[in-house]
């Protein structure tokens, strides 16, 4: 596994809206052209593509969320055809050493649909934990980078 986070650009966007997850998880997850809309308005939006070498795996999005202030992971989603490797896990890993080596130490957030227990399983496995907050309907949790 060669793991790359590269910023979605001019060259990569349609790629990067082309992926999907499973139908399963349709409703997690906004589709990647929102989010590449969504980020084109906000200052601190970090749209950001996952790379496995030359392959596009996957999509997640970091930001500084305008009402909280707070550092989170706003979207994440590996392909439908690349899940079940371990790419989810080593993907969060590397976002978490960027956002540790460009921020410091500081707490990062993420949230997650609490019928999404997967995605919960995962988070709480690199060290995210509950903070007992409810927010846009989501389970709130969050990380200390140390």
């Amino acid at each position: 596994m060669n793991l790359l986070l590269k910023p979605v650009t001019k060259e990569n966007w349609e790629e990067c809206v082309s992926l999907k997850v499973d139908e399963s998880q349709k409703g997690f997850v906004a589709e990647n052209w929102y989010s590449i809309i969504e980020a084109s308005f906000e200052k601190e939006f970090f749209p950001t593509c996952i790379y496995d070498g030359d392959t596009m795996i996957g999509f997640l999005m970091y930001d500084r969320d305008p009402e909280t202030k707070r550092l989170e992971v706003s979207r994440f989603m590996i392909d439908q055809n690349h899940q079940g490797r371990g790419y989810g896990k080593a993907s969060m890993k590397a976002l978490l050493a960027l956002i540790k080596e460009t921020y410091g130490p500081v707490d990062f957030y993420t949230s997650a649909e609490p019928e999404n227990k997967a995605a919960i399983r995962l988070y709480e496995t690199l060290g995210f934990e509950r903070t007992g907050e409810i927010m846009w309907d989501e389970v709130v949790l969050k990380v200390g980078m140390e």
